[in-house]
């Protein structure tokens, strides 16, 4: 049995598809079935069950899943051991963040860090979902909420204030209505998020003229005229062109985490990018 292809089988039981799993994977789709095929033939039975909405696991691969994943936290652990190990500023690093936090707070940050150290290379992952720790997909992240992985060193970075955004010249919302006002808000996805709450119900007669997921797409459409949005305030205050209203209720605000996992705790070059961004804030 190759561990290669123990790793396509996982990639494939997670995604559901050849296809969404060779993305997953970095592999051609024809080289995921090939794999798949061998190990197989290696074990004696078949796996998933093909059908036309993707790939089931059968009974046999049900099984073989949890050992599988233990083979996984093995090695993923193995990895993790010898990168804390790693006493040189040299190497790759990959954080993960929201975007604007990513674009806005952290790239000044990270690319003095990759001035001052040539061989030291940053990957800033800004999508929205979450990466793995303990599956290394990230070394260090950002998050608004405590992370609750297992093995993770976190702590709260900092409290981040919100307010309420306009282009220059547009009146303040009607307090208590919104009427006329349009809203520029977060996407239903993250139609629970505090601000996206206080936004319905602070202006209940608003009309919403424009979602998205993306603090900068909503900052540039606030720019742009679309309307009025609650933006971090280290994001909007600094983006000329935007006027920040008085509001009643106050905004809520959100904390921001940082974590990384507890055997990556000697890696140094992890010790100097935390370390430089803790000491910015």
């Amino acid at each position: 049995m190759d561990w290669s292809d123990v790793k396509i089988f996982l990639a494939i039981a997670r995604n559901g598809t050849l296809g969404a799993a060779a993305r997953a994977a970095g592999q051609s789709q024809p080289t995921m079935g090939r794999r798949l095929r061998a190990l197989e033939a290696a074990v004696g039975h078949t796996l998933f069950q093909r059908t036309s909405d993707g790939f089931v696991l059968t009974d046999e691969g049900t099984a073989a899943l949890l050992h599988a994943e233990r083979m996984e936290e093995e090695a993923l652990s193995f990895e993790r051991e010898l990168a804390g190990q790693g006493k040189q500023l040299a190497g790759v690093l990959r954080v993960a963040s929201s975007d604007w936090f990513g674009v806005h707070v952290l790239t000044p940050i990270l690319a003095r860090l990759t001035a001052e150290h040539p061989r030291l290379t940053i990957e800033l992952l800004t999508d929205a979902r979450i990466y793995s720790l303990a599956r290394r997909e990230a070394d260090l992240a950002f998050r608004i909420a405590p992370f609750d992985e297992s093995g993770v060193i976190q702590r709260k970075l900092a409290h981040l204030d919100y307010g309420l955004y306009g282009a220059t010249g547009t009146p303040p919302p009607e307090p208590g209505s919104g009427l006329g006002a349009q809203l520029v808000t977060m996407d239903h996805g993250f139609a629970s998020f505090p601000d996206a709450v206080w936004m319905r119900e602070t202006f209940p007669r608003a009309s919403v003229a424009f979602r998205s997921n993306s603090r900068d797409a909503q900052a540039q459409a606030v720019l742009s005229g679309a309307g009025i949005a609650v933006l971090p305030r280290l994001l909007a205050d600094r983006l000329p062109g935007l006027v920040r209203f008085e509001v009643v209720p106050p905004l809520p605000g959100r904390d921001v985490w940082v974590g990384y996992h507890s055997d990556l705790r000697r890696l140094r070059r992890l010790r100097v990018v935390l370390e430089a961004i803790l000491s910015a804030f």
